[in-house]
């Protein structure tokens, strides 16, 4: 079957650059395609275009994805197209479903059963709570084991070694390194593998035996790779092995939506593609069917201030249609009772989408109270039990019952009171052996220093204050005046958390109504069923990956959240700092071009840089370069507001001008862009 028979046969439009990605079917390729451009469409027709037009035989294709979900959407659109029959005989896996195949083979060839797969963390909690808590981390809370199994899956997936393991624990308040021994370790004694080790024990046998790893050549001479951005270290090597014999290796994937850094993803892949595989070629999809043409190139300009990316250029298919709409609002908490509204009233698929799952809670806080609707995709409870949020909620607690000793022990170093131990084990005593409340042990029995006792008089009397204060009040009590602050502060760990709690705790009035809605709350997330006919939709930007909607509203784009934090000069940023940055402005990006007709940012206080560097108005590159041309130190200059300045250094997009004893960095775009100087 030639081109022209396949088209007219199987009825399918594709432009240029997705022609000729379907008709790459030998040798290394990689498409590099950017959101919304088709590319699920293209390769389930590059795989009917293989078989039909290549006589390529359907068995001796692997097709990796990266979700069983993914592999199950592909399959079930390949047969939609080609048939059911076919459908059958290709081979969609995830890496981790290619790995366990590999390692019941090897098995079978040595004569020796596998470690058994544990398909549920909950089977390793017991565990590694114990390994947490012999490695100083007291009881860990279900937020700080997420952490821990995080950097596991990161020093798993990134293949670190015992030098750069070291570095992560340093970079960290967690005794990671010890934790990830005796955890491996563990696992090992038990015969038990996750899912993290089967990839890992895959790539030992792929390397360790020849025969296995040309049996597996010879079965899958054609693979092919969807989401490549999001594949990690280890999953790269797998499929380089697999794939180094034939070199048939199609990946597909984009730089610019790579935004799993946290789970390893490694899209330095793509980037040293070529250099990894010689002779490869790299091809782009760069038309956008999805969002309006203003969505699209105001998308465009943005991700090109990235520097860790290939050179490619997102066009429009559409049309122009309406202007992103910055909506300006004085407080986070105006944006809830705007959405409040818009939910209300909604009428076409509307998408919240926020940087992590607690920036919903206080919309849906309102949206329960007030009985709307909303659907919530990938509910995530890990916020009530952060350390922060659980420390307020003890504070508050045993300001109700100053006699609960193991909430004093819990809370004591953390409000300024440096006793020891063993001395505050001591007072708690004397609390249960007098049935007095805690303070009264202390100020009696305790011993103390004038200030030290002014001290703990001042917190039994906040403690009283707080009680009848509005819940948001009181949050701000145990910050600002009991000490809590400085605990964080000390301990490196950031308030934001505590925000979204003050937030929900300005709606009740009491400190004890607060701890009772945010029991509420994570009840009503953990049982939240999903309402699928609803218009309404609640989403990280994370999950929002690979979906569309009509209408989109980005909440919290503000620095400090997204980006949560901001670089002042790449010149000057460390490689991981820029990674990390740059990882951010990948996340934003992902979050504009969800929305297909109607963008809106809201922009709370002083708007994030993401949002002013999206909408940006264009300026011809001829005004911008005239002015760089003109401009150099110790040109004098005048501008519209300040006057005449000197010019005294320029660094890339900025200039530095001396106005009097004042000096001022600028940004040459913007005054160019608003003719703000003249020379």
């Amino acid at each position: 079957m030639d081109w022209n028979e396949f088209v007219n046969t199987f009825p399918i439009q594709l432009n240029q650059q997705q022609q000729e990605a379907v008709q790459s079917t030998e040798g290394a390729v990689l498409l590099l395609a950017v959101p919304g451009s088709g590319k699920t469409t293209v390769l389930v027709t590059r795989l009917g275009y293989m078989i039909y037009c290549r006589n390529i035989h359907p068995e001796s294709i692997l097709t990796v994805t990266y979700t069983v979900a993914a592999t199950k959407d592909m399959s079930k659109r390949f047969a939609d197209r080609f048939g059911e029959e076919m459908a059958e005989k290709l081979e969609f896996r995830t890496i981790n479903g290619i790995c366990a195949k590999i390692i019941q083979y090897y098995g079978r060839k040595i004569g020796k059963t596998p470690f058994e797969l544990v398909k549920e963390e909950k089977n390793t909690t017991g565990m590694l709570v114990k390994i947490c808590q012999e490695h100083g981390m007291g009881y860990p809370t279900e937020s700080d084991l997420k952490n821990v199994r995080t950097m596991i899956t990161y020093i798993k997936n990134m293949m670190l070694n015992d030098k750069e393991i070291q570095k992560l624990e340093e970079e960290s308040d967690i005794r990671i390194r010890g934790i990830y021994q005796a955890y491996c370790s563990q696992m090992r004694e038990k015969k038990w593998m996750d899912y993290d080790d089967q990839m890992l024990y895959a790539y030992k046998m792929l390397r360790m035996d020849s025969r296995l790893l040309e049996h597996f050549q010879n079965l899958y001479p054609y693979i092919c790779v969807d989401e490549a951005q999001d594949t990690s270290k280890i999953q790269h090597a797998i499929i380089a092995l697999l794939a180094a014999k034939s070199e048939n290796l199609f990946m597909v994937g984009d730089e610019d939506q790579s935004i799993y850094g946290f789970r390893a993803a490694y899209p330095e892949a793509l980037l040293d593609f070529e250099k990894d595989h010689p002779g490869a070629r790299v091809l782009l999809m760069e038309e956008n069917f999805r969002s309006n043409a203003k969505i699209v190139s105001a998308a465009d300009k943005f991700i090109q201030k990235n520097t860790l990316r290939h050179e490619k250029h997102m066009k429009a298919a559409r049309e122009a249609g309406a202007d992103i709409r910055k909506i300006s609002l004085k407080s986070r908490k105006a944006q809830y009772v705007y959405l409040m509204k818009i939910a209300q009233e909604c009428s076409t698929e509307t998408a919240v989408l926020y940087r992590d799952n607690e920036c919903a809670i206080p919309l849906i806080d309102l949206l329960e109270r007030k009985h709307i609707p909303y659907r919530m995709r990938n509910a995530e409870l890990s916020f009530f039990t952060h350390r922060t949020v659980l420390d307020i909620q003890n504070i508050i607690r045993f300001a109700m019952n100053p006699k609960d000793t193991e909430l004093f022990m819990q809370i004591y170093y953390r409000l300024k009171l440096f006793f020891r131990k063993e001395d505050a084990l001591n007072y708690t005593n004397i609390s249960k052996e007098k049935d007095i409340p805690v303070w009264d042990a202390i100020l009696q029995y305790g011993n103390l220093e004038e200030y030290q006792q002014n001290h703990v008089r001042s917190l039994r009397r906040q403690m009283k204050k707080l009680l009848d204060m509005m819940g948001d009040k009181a949050v701000d009590q145990i910050l600002v005046y009991m000490g809590y602050q400085d605990y964080l502060k000390k301990m490196g760990m950031n308030a934001n958390k505590l925000e979204i709690v003050k937030m929900i705790g300005s709606r009740e009035d009491s400190p004890e109504k607060l701890l009772e809605r945010l029991k509420e709350l994570e009840r009503i997330i953990r049982e939240k069923k999903e309402e699928r006919e609803c218009r309404f939709i609640l989403s990280t930007m994370h999950a929002s990956k690979g979906l569309e909607y009509d209408t989109v509203y980005l909440l919290d784009v503000v620095d400090g959240i997204l980006p949560e934090k901001v670089l002042t000069s790449m010149n000057t940023a460390s490689k991981e700092e820029i990674g990390v940055y740059e990882e951010e402005r990948r996340l934003f990006y992902v979050g504009v071009t969800r929305a297909k007709n109607q963008l809106n940012i809201f922009a709370t206080g002083k708007p994030s840089r993401f949002c002013n560097e999206l909408l940006e108005k264009n300026i011809s590159a001829e005004s911008y370069q005239k002015l760089s041309d003109e401009l150099g130190e110790g040109v004098i200059v005048k501008h519209r507001k300040f006057g005449k300045g000197v010019v005294t250094e320029i660094e890339g997009e900025h200039i530095r001008i001396r106005f009097g004893d004042d000096e001022k960095k600028m940004d040459l775009k913007v005054l160019a862009r608003l003719g703000l100087l003249e020379i």
